[in-house]
Formats: C-alpha cells, sequence, structure tokens
C-alpha cells in the first residue's frame, strides 16, 4: 500500500475554466495507469469540495477528503517548459493530528504546493515506519500571494526524515548540489529532456521523449509512479525510467 498526501489546488490558466490540480488530482492520474493498491488524502476548503473533489474520485483510488479552511490557488502558463506562476491563494497547513493511521503503508508521497504545508514535524510524523517522497516544491516556495518565489530559507531537519527528495530544476539551482543534502535518493526532473537519478553515491540519467502537450503536473505524476515501482522492487533508475514511461501515458491522453 503507498499513500498521497497534498492540498488540491484550483488552477487557472488563460481562456480556460478553473480546473483542479495540484499532487492529489496528478498523482491518481498516474495511478489510475499502475492499477496498486493506494490512498490518496486531499485537502482543500470545505466550499471548493464539490469542485475539486469528483475529478480526483473519477480516477479511481481511494479518496479521503480533508475540509479546509482555504483552497490553493495559481494562475499560470506554460512556454514550453517553462512555467510563469502567480499565487493567489495559499492552502492550509497540514499538522500530524492530520495523519491518520496508515496500516500496511510503506512508502508515503507528499505533495505540498508550498513551504508551509507540511512542516518537519508532519513529515517526521509521515516517515515512523515509512519511506517518504517529498516534492522539493515544500522546500523553496514562499509561502506568499503574488509571483512565485523560491529561496532556501527551509528547516534543514526535514531532510532527515526524507527517503526521497524530487526537486525539478529551479527547485535544485536553490536548494544546490543534490548529493550534499543527505538525502538517500534524489531524483532531479529536468522537463522534456529526462531526469538524473542520485543514489548511493551514483547518478544516472534517464532520458525522456519530448511530447507536445501541456506538462501541468507531470512532476506530481512522476513521483507517485517512482515510488509505486520502488514499493515494487525497483531499484531507483529502473524506479525511474518505470515513472518516465507512466508520465508519457498521462500526458499522452
Amino acid at each position: 500500500m503507498i499513500a498521497l498526501f497534498g492540498n488540491l489546488s484550483r488552477d487557472l490558466l488563460p481562456g480556460q475554466p478553473p480546473r483542479a490540480g495540484g499532487g492529489p488530482f496528478h498523482g491518481a492520474r498516474a495511478l489510475q495507469r499502475v492499477h496498486v493498491p493506494a490512498r490518496i488524502f486531499a485537502r482543500a476548503a470545505e466550499a471548493d469540495r464539490g469542485v475539486l473533489l469528483p475529478p480526483v474520485v473519477k480516477l479511481g483510488t481511494p479518496v479521503r477528503f480533508v475540509s479546509g479552511e482555504s483552497t490553493a490557488t495559481f494562475s499560470f502558463s506554460y512556454d514550453g517548459d517553462v512555467r510563469t506562476m502567480y499565487v493567489e491563494a495559499l492552502g492550509d497547513e497540514w499538522r500530524p493530528s492530520d495523519i491518520p493511521p496508515l496500516p500496511s503503508t510503506r512508502w508515503v508521497h507528499v505533495a505540498p504546493l508550498s513551504r508551509h504545508e507540511f512542516p518537519t514535524e508532519t513529515i517526521a510524523a509521515l516517515a515512523r515506519s515509512r519511506r517518504v517522497l517529498l516534492d522539493g516544491q515544500g522546500l523553496v516556495r514562499v509561502p506568499k500571494t503574488g509571483p512565485l518565489q523560491l529561496d532556501d530559507d527551509f528547516d534543514r531537519e526535514v531532510l532527515r526524515h526524507v527517503w526521497v527528495l524530487k526537486l525539478a530544476e529551479e527547485e535544485a539551482a536553490v536548494v544546490g548540489d543534490p548529493t550534499a543534502l543527505g538525502v538517500r535518493e534524489v531524483l532531479l526532473t529536468q522537463g522534456s529532456r529526462g531526469s538524473t537519478v542520485y543514489y548511493g553515491g551514483r547518478s544516472e540519467f534517464i532520458p525522456a521523449h519530448a511530447l507536445e502537450v501541456d506538462p501541468t503536473g507531470a512532476g506530481d505524476a512522476f513521483s507517485t509512479a517512482y515510488i509505486v515501482a520502488r514499493n515494487a522492487g525497483f531499484s531507483p533508475p529502473g524506479a525511474a525510467r518505470r515513472a518516465t514511461a507512466v508520465v508519457a501515458s498521462v500526458l499522452a491522453q
């Protein structure tokens, strides 16, 4: 069993109606293709439940909705792999008391949209007897509305509880040398070019094929597919190859 925790988001793109986003939604897109026991814990303002939750439920993985006070909201656009994002509203913070019992769960994907959402003590609670993959957004995204800002003002203690850290290139530029972070496995995603896996003092580049599609959510889908493969016994490079194939399937739909 694997679990995914994160806030849902309301995503605003030019000329389109608001749509569901965030790790729970995009992770569910990956889980729809791998058919493994999993559970998703998704949070948003109660007022947005009727709009944001059904698209996740429709994808087939069991979902528990955690009622919140606010919904993370972003407006953004892409120029190829380059994303411009504006933070319209912040989502809720998860506390250790928000974490339910997770029997038979070995891997957890934690998918923050901003640094404040999963503080160190919450990551520590999730990591007890489990392996945590943390999205690097939860380290470097400054929790302020306005143009998206990144900085390295995060609690280094959180990394002690992380088994896998997934970083996009812009996040890696903020945190520095992936091999110096003290995390067992680091996934550096490099857009349509592929990814690099750092593990056990080694690194391996995993190529991908460019697709002329909207890449929104590719990182969340990659992370979810990666821990599914690791849970199934794949090595880190093998899991990254498997995740790359799953993401291509998700984006091509």
